[in-house]
């Protein structure tokens, strides 16, 4: 490219690389972003992956962040075309005995599904719905200074704690610590860790509140709204221009990487002190995923009839089950039974499969970079709560850690989250700085999912780098 000053040049055109250059837009500074791929998204993209006229979300399904995040509602997403679905219920936990808990806007209906656990359910939840709109804007801050600091205080009392305390401190009966630990096996920790909870607690609030939806279309309407939104701005996106040292990069006054700091760090080698370097080198990433995608012929045969209104299935029973799991992912071993997220989106947006057809998303956690087929071990933990979801099976997809990371250098090991959510990473996020967007270079950022508040499609990540800049130049309205 021809060495032409900008503004600002963002590398990475996720939703956090786009939500940092809107930023910037919006502020009057003429950002370029450059995306190594052919396509734009990183994380929410949708692609025929299995048959024709099947469109299957090729990274994140289910949006509970999404609807919720401040970035999001700030912006006329409407406009372009980005639809929010809210399915009639957000999740459902089904059961080996053929029943199911669900989690719906309603908590005294979710509360029902937890049989001897429904006043402690309705004790537990009811008071954080009231505050929720203050509760999200802490939860997707910057880990700094919170905006209303007793909410999040009250919050974190409770839930900053490990999913197994907080489970066998609330619930008795088997049903409510299996949904709870479905919850909080979102965030890839070992259930025993804090602050796994935080994941369970938060991701259950959403659910009664903005509920977990999807986007009409698929993810990729998420980056189609804000790449367009974007370019009406005065933003530029150029596809297939992969960073891979300083002289990929066009002169600009500040730079932008939604990228992992391990990539961010290997272009700026020769710049970097030896201990910025290094603290990226110790920077942990969490366990990988093993993606399976389906073109069924009919909607997935449940036992468990709410499984049909969730647009959303969390499949390992019960505590104990998915703790073993996720201990196991963490510490380098794969199992029988993984705890799986799935995703059924055709049976709420017709526009993802042919009349008639459907189609379904699904993955579970495995060691970073493992290299094991998992699967039959996905499909049999359908079929357990889904007897013949075999026979309407017509085509699948499946993306090992490996892939991923081909596919989105970002997923390193496989890793959706950009970093073990480790107690220690929730704040120290790259690396412990009183400004974690900043690097040691001047006017160089970071902005994915590697910072705070960090993984989920938001924006919030990029807003809040492009926000640190605006600050330090005296831009910022």
């Amino acid at each position: 490219m021809t060495a032409v000053e900008h503004d600002a040049v963002v590398v990475g055109a996720g939703p956090n690389g786009l939500a940092a250059a809107i930023t910037l837009a919006k502020n009057g500074l003429k950002p370029l972003v450059l995306e190594g791929s052919e396509t734009i998204g990183g994380g929410a993209g949708s692609s025929e992956l299995t048959l024709p006229g099947f469109i299957h979300d090729t990274g994140s399904a289910i949006h509970p962040l999404g609807a919720a995040s401040p970035f999001f509602a700030s912006l006329p997403l409407s406009k372009f075309e980005l639809e929010w679905i809210k399915t009639p219920a957000a999740l459902a936990h089904p059961f080996d005995d053929g029943t199911a808990a669900i989690l719906e806007s309603s908590i005294e209906t979710t509360a029902e599904s937890l049989d001897a656990d429904a006043k402690n359910y309705i004790t537990l939840v009811k008071p954080y719905i009231g505050y929720w709109n203050e509760l999200v804007i802490d939860l997707l801050g910057t880990r700094r200074l919170p905006k209303h600091p007793l909410s999040l205080a009250i919050f974190g009392l409770r839930a900053f704690h490990s999913a197994r305390s907080f489970a066998e401190g609330f619930f008795t009966g088997y049903r409510a610590r299996g949904f709870f630990a479905g919850l909080s096996a979102h965030s890839a920790l070992p259930l025993s860790k804090a602050p796994s909870a935080v994941f369970g607690l938060t991701l259950c609030i959403a659910g009664h509140t903005v509920g977990w939806p999807i986007p009409r279309g698929g993810a990729g309407a998420i980056t189609s709204a804000l790449s367009e939104y974007l370019q009406t701005l005065g933003g530029r996106i150029v596809t297939g221009q992969f960073v891979k040292s300083l002289a990929d990069l066009p002169e600009s006054k500040a730079v932008f990487f939604d990228t992992s700091p391990t990539a961010l760090s290997e272009i700026y080698k020769d710049l970097l002190s030896k201990q910025y370097k290094r603290k990226v080198r110790n920077y942990k990433y969490g366990p990988g995923i093993f993606k399976v995608d389906w073109a069924l012929s009919g909607t997935i045969p449940w036992s468990a009839r709410e499984c049909m209104n969730a647009g959303t299935i969390h499949l390992g029973g019960t505590f104990d089950e998915i703790a073993e799991a996720e201990f196991a992912a963490w510490h380098g071993q794969v199992v029988d039974k993984p705890f799986v997220i799935l995703a059924q989106p055709s049976l709420f947006d017709p526009s993802r499969a042919p009349a008639g057809k459907h189609t379904a998303w699904s993955y579970c956690h495995v060691p970073n970079g493992c290299t094991s087929d998992m699967t039959e071990s996905i499909e049999a933990q359908v079929e357990r709560f889904a007897p013949g979801f075999r026979d309407v099976i017509l085509a699948r997809h499946t993306s090992t850690p490996a892939e991923l990371q081909a596919e989105n250098p970002n997923l390193v090991g496989g890793d959706i989250t950009g970093g073990a959510q480790s107690l220690k990473q929730v704040f120290c996020r790259p690396t412990c700085s009183i400004s974690p967007y900043s690097t040691p270079l001047k006017n160089v950022f970071i902005c994915s999912a590697s910072t705070p508040p960090g993984a989920g499609v938001h924006g919030m990540c990029g807003y809040h780098a492009a926000r640190a800049y605006l600050k330090s130049i005296k831009l910022w309205r």
